[in-house]
């Protein structure tokens, strides 16, 4: 198993990150990464919710990924499952509040594991395994900068 962690600071409530993290429908529009969302599951947001999105890789191409809510507890925690070609991954987002220059913020985790699931799944990530590392960890923090300037903050993220 193969695990990459970042944590940021956003100058944003947890609440409002919150609210940008489970929109569906305008994720593709916050996130430059992300393609064409397809919401599988209707309702409301919360565990069992899946969707399909298109994501951009940093050679140009693009894959498709399916993403299922296995936890879902406004505003502190989001748990996405996803089963890649020879891994399933799970991501974890975990928001705290913080006071940084008298403002509120929050301090955002994102933790995304892979566990191998055939044996050429175990070769690549031991072959690949630092580089795969170094890419994942460059798409969570885009994803983090792109969710700031969502959530009206000055467009950067501050590491923790």
């Amino acid at each position: 198993m193969s695990t990459v962690a970042i944590t940021g600071i956003i100058e944003a409530h947890a609440v409002d990150v919150w609210r940008l993290l489970t929109d569906l429908p305008g994720r593709a529009a916050r996130l430059t990464a992300a393609g064409p969302i397809e919401v599988l599951t209707p309702g409301s947001f919360g565990p069992g919710t899946s969707w399909r999105e298109e994501r951009v890789q940093p050679g140009g191409g693009t894959l498709t990924e399916e993403f299922l809510v296995v936890e879902a507890l406004a505003p502190q925690r989001l748990v996405l499952c996803s089963s890649g070609t020879g891994a399933d991954y799970r991501i974890t987002w975990s928001l705290r509040p913080v006071r940084r220059r008298r403002r509120g913020c929050t301090a955002i985790t994102v933790t995304q594991e892979a566990v191998p699931t055939a044996p050429y799944g175990r070769v690549v990530a031991l072959l690949l395994g630092g580089l795969a590392a170094r890419a994942v960890e460059a798409a969570l923090w885009r994803d983090l900068a792109d969710l700031a300037v969502a959530a009206g903050a000055t467009g950067s993220v501050e590491a923790a």
